[in-house]
């Protein structure tokens, strides 16, 4: 008999992340493209049909710094999945990267391309992140729509900084009845642009608040000059 969810799998666009791996009581990172290969025909048998798109989460994890072998590494991972999704074991792949600092270095244009980059988004990435994430999808040449953001509230949208900031100075007036929550959540498409915003799915009242923000728009001109500011801060840091 089949489950109620697995009656709702077809109605939705599923997307999931492979490089992991359980090993004796933690997580292990790999890019090992046969272990990848594994982990993706997994994911078929376990949702009973192949995701939409899958991503090989975060790649820095196993590699550091720049380097021809490191390069190779990523190409091979990356080919890996590509190859995955041309055989239709996925509708597509991209890169999901928590600090996409150091990649952006090892792009070139002997790289597949992904359909997506997964990265942090919003008020709390902090600019070297943001501006990685950029680097990124351009050295790829990927157009907004193609990069997703990630913990667009630092990890909860519950957690006290919330209740102590105003994130609606950067939503454009009139925002009447706009919540901290929201502009938060609106803010992180624009930091960095991002096509799609990956949330918590555990409370349908709090995605209907996200989805009703999503009338409002950003204030550009706030925007460059919060980014202006973290970069002056950076630049001013002590070596």
């Amino acid at each position: 008999m089949a489950t109620a969810g697995s009656d709702l799998l077809p109605r939705f666009e599923l997307s999931t992340k492979v490089g992991f791996f359980p090993a004796a009581g933690r997580a292990e990172h790999s890019l090992d493209p046969c272990r990848l290969r594994e982990a993706v025909e997994q994911t078929n048998r376990d949702l009973g049909r192949a995701p939409d798109l899958v991503f090989l989460h975060n790649p820095e994890r196993s590699l550091t710094g720049f380097s021809a072998a490191n390069q190779d590494r990523l190409g091979t991972a990356c080919a890996a999945v590509e190859r995955a999704a041309a055989e239709g074991l996925c509708g597509g792949w991209g890169i999901s990267s928590w600090d996409p600092r150091s990649l952006p270095g090892l792009v070139d244009g002997t790289l597949p391309r992904p359909d997506a980059v997964m990265v942090r988004a919003g008020l709390l990435a902090g600019i070297d992140v943001l501006e990685a994430s950029e680097a990124l999808a351009a050295r790829w040449g990927l157009d907004p729509a193609r990069l997703w953001g990630m913990s667009p509230f630092g990890g909860s949208a519950t957690q006290p900084l919330w209740g102590k900031l105003d994130p609606r100075v950067f939503i454009q007036e009139p925002h009447d009845g706009l919540s901290a929550v929201q502009a938060t959540f609106r803010v992180a498409c624009w930091l960095p642009r991002a096509g799609r915003i990956a949330v918590g799915t555990d409370s349908p009242s709090h995605l209907g608040e996200l989805v009703d923000a999503l009338q409002y728009q950003a204030d550009a001109g706030s925007l460059r000059t919060y980014r202006r500011l973290l970069r002056e801060q950076r630049d001013r840091q002590p070596l």
